[in-house]
């Protein structure tokens, strides 16, 4: 079997023989240990090669590639039209090798630096809106007559005294699956009275204020985005713009207000049920009266629980509204953006609002409140 060969001679490199599948390992052998000419344009002589296939065009087509990309020229000589058909599919063949090395290559990378860098512009602009949001806050408070009272008050009733029936529903029946689940251990060791213990402290100090916030940023943070960002959709508030009303003062200032205020009350009004769906199923499976029930839950549920509780509720309702209306304003496109970005803001605001929740109980824990 006739061998193949590639060798420089006079800064010709000359290809001899059969280029085929049983030859590729000496070519390419032959290839490594080669010394390419330094000229501008390389000159391949293949009028010796006697026959070549789909490998030994691959083979060559390489090795006219690993030239180019050196920045010099090449040119064939001697080539049969049978092989530069074969070879000028090849080209287009490795070519589109190539891309999809290349991309496979860098898509991750790219990936990864892509989201990183969306990330940091998203950490950005949600920063620079809460700047501005406090900015416009402490200009409120400088001048009280700047706010919408009558549109804070209106919000008020709809996230706070309309949202009295299912908060006061979902927190009495945590109180009373709280209560129950505490009434089987206790039973066993006769305990029965700390489950006034066990229902207060982790009602008023962790689950009211966090359940409620779960439920207003499902409820209302929801309603911010989709109200602002249809707004933003149908150019409303580009008319406002138009007519010099801050889409800050007009929008995002009432609402962050109106919940700071009905957040706490909600919260108030969500230990009590809560407490009180305990009470029954303590005096229901392990007959404490409510007597007992409310004497032990003064000497032993301390009023700081009750702070604690109650001071997280401002800050869940900052979280829940801010994030709201920040993802209504980066709605770009149509219906389907907007429900996009209701469903970031629902699960941006409890994620927030968990992970504030889990660093003030860190802090707490370590100043022994």
């Amino acid at each position: 079997m006739e061998e193949a060969t590639i060798s420089v001679k006079d800064n010709v490199i000359h290809c001899r023989g059969s280029w085929t599948l049983p030859h590729l390992s000496q070519l390419e052998r032959g290839g490594r240990a080669l010394r390419w000419p330094e000229t501008s344009t390389v000159l391949y002589d293949v009028g010796e090669v006697t026959a070549m296939d789909t490998g030994g065009a691959l083979i060559l087509q390489r090795c006219i590639d690993g030239v180019r990309r050196k920045g010099q020229q090449t040119a064939l000589q001697g080539l049969k039209p049978e092989f530069a058909e074969l070879l000028e599919m090849m080209e287009g063949q490795w070519a589109q090798l190539e891309r999809g090395a290349s991309v496979r290559r860098s898509g991750v990378i790219d990936r990864v630096a892509g989201a990183l860098w969306a990330r940091r512009t998203a950490t950005i602009r949600a920063l620079a809106f809460v700047g501005e949001s406090t900015i416009a806050f402490g200009r409120a408070l400088m001048r009280p007559r700047s706010i919408r009272w009558r549109t804070l008050l209106r919000i008020v009733e709809l996230d706070g005294l309309r949202a009295l029936p299912i908060t006061g529903l979902l927190t009495f029946l945590v109180g009373v699956v709280i209560a129950y689940q505490g009434a089987e251990q206790l039973r066993k060791f006769g305990t029965n009275i700390f489950i006034v213990d066990l229902v207060g402290i982790s009602l008023l100090r962790e689950i009211a204020p966090l359940i409620v916030a779960i439920l207003i940023a499902g409820r209302s943070g929801s309603a911010y985005t989709a109200e602002i960002g249809t707004m933003k959709v149908t150019e409303e508030l580009d008319a406002v713009r138009t007519l010099g009303i801050s889409p800050m003062n007009l929008l995002v200032l009432p609402r962050a207000l109106a919940l700071v205020i009905a957040l706490p009350l909600l919260t108030v009004y969500a230990d009590v049920v809560g407490v009180f769906g305990g009470m029954l199923i303590a005096l229901g499976e392990l007959n404490v009266s409510f007597a007992e029930f409310i004497a032990r839950f003064e000497e032993a549920v301390p009023v700081r629980h009750f702070l604690i509780g109650l001071g997280k509720a401002p800050f869940f309702a900052a979280i829940i509204a801010l994030v709201g209306c920040y993802q209504g304003f980066q709605i770009r496109g149509g219906v389907d953006d907007v429900g996009r970005h209701t469903t970031i803001s629902v699960v941006q605001g409890i994620f927030l609002v968990i992970v504030f929740d889990a660093i003030c109980s860190i802090l707490l824990n370590w100043w022994d409140l």
